[in-house]
């Protein structure tokens, strides 16, 4: 295997249950359910299987029918398993509620016994994390964790990336020591949770992070696109535009951006070139159903680039 991109935290079964008209509290509420493979690692590993980039991903599995389901899964789309753990928890599962725009209304998150990977197995596998092109984990897993990852990482010279996932995992890192992190990639809600509290602007609450030691904070903004900060400057691109009508599902957008990102580092392509096609990516996850893109293949995704953004082509 070529060098790896190397995904650790969370692989679930996505259950998500989309309101068939607008959402009454407190009484019953008519929906359908979709049943999927999903956790933030998880995705982000499968999406970039499909796209042709090496993957392996250290997340934990349950010893029961689900979590095989999910190993099957990972095997099918060659996802390497070689440092995961299984134990005798039950699988987790991400149960989302989606109101009937298909906006997320809430979600829960259940048994996903993250805090299994812990630096000490970490450590039993630096063999293989030595081999990284690049490490990405996400906010689930323990504090601990992160810390002995940016160390590693930062020792070994290999970039590493933090998704926060939501406001309360993204709130552990308002008071660490952030050395060591090549980019996180918060969202509008989960940057200022980042922070320390004294940022009344994302630019302020970015310029607090790039201080405190990360080299990019990729600013995530819904349907206005995204900002990326460094010290050196900031680069604001808009999303494509996609028709309400077309959306489908917008709980695995994040996810997949950062695997567009991630396929266009490993093909050499500049920042501003990976965010258009971080962009793309997110705009096919719209229209479908669940967090991946399986229409795509690396190809066909670049090609999209050009259709989206009607630049140079990408091929």
């Amino acid at each position: 295997m070529k060098n790896p991109v190397i995904c650790i935290g969370a692989a679930l079964v996505d259950e998500l249950y989309s309101a068939t008209r607008p959402m009454l509290m407190s009484t019953t509420n008519d929906a359908f359910v979709h049943r999927s493979a999903g956790g933030v690692a998880r995705n982000i590993a499968h999406q970039l299987a499909l796209l042709n980039v090496p993957v392996q991903l250290i997340s934990v599995f349950g010893n029961d029918g689900e979590g095989d389901w999910l190993k099957t899964i990972c095997s099918y789309v060659n996802i390497k398993l070689d440092a995961a753990i299984t134990n005798q928890a039950l699988t987790g599962k991400y149960t989302g509620i989606l109101n009937y725009d298909r906006s997320l209304f809430t979600a829960l998150l259940t048994n996903t016994s993250l805090d299994a990977i812990t630096p000490q197995h970490l450590q039993q596998h630096e063999s293989l994390l030595s081999t990284a092109f690049c490490i990405v984990a996400d906010a689930n897993i323990h504090p601990d964790t992160v810390a002995w990852l940016a160390f590693f990482c930062f020792k070994k010279n290999i970039p590493f990336i933090i998704e926060p996932v939501s406001v309360p995992p993204a709130q552990k890192f308002a008071k660490m020591e952030l050395k060591g992190i090549q980019m996180l990639t918060p969202n509008e809600d989960e940057l200022p949770a980042m922070c320390s509290g004294g940022g009344t602007t994302f630019e302020e609450n970015a310029i607090e992070l790039l201080n405190r030691g990360v080299e990019k904070v990729w600013l995530h903004r819904g349907k206005r696109g995204s900002m990326l900060f460094t010290k050196e400057n900031t680069y604001s691109l808009e999303a494509p535009p996609v028709d309400d009508a077309d959306i489908k599902d917008v709980t695995g957008a994040g996810d997949g951006s950062l695997s567009g990102w991630l396929m266009g580092k490993y093909l050499g392509k500049d920042d501003e070139d990976c965010l258009k096609i971080s962009h793309t990516l997110s705009a096919e996850i719209l229209q479908v159903n669940g967090a991946i893109a399986t229409h795509l293949d690396q190809e066909k995704l670049l090609s999209l680039v050009t259709k989206y953004y009607q630049q140079r082509n990408f091929l």
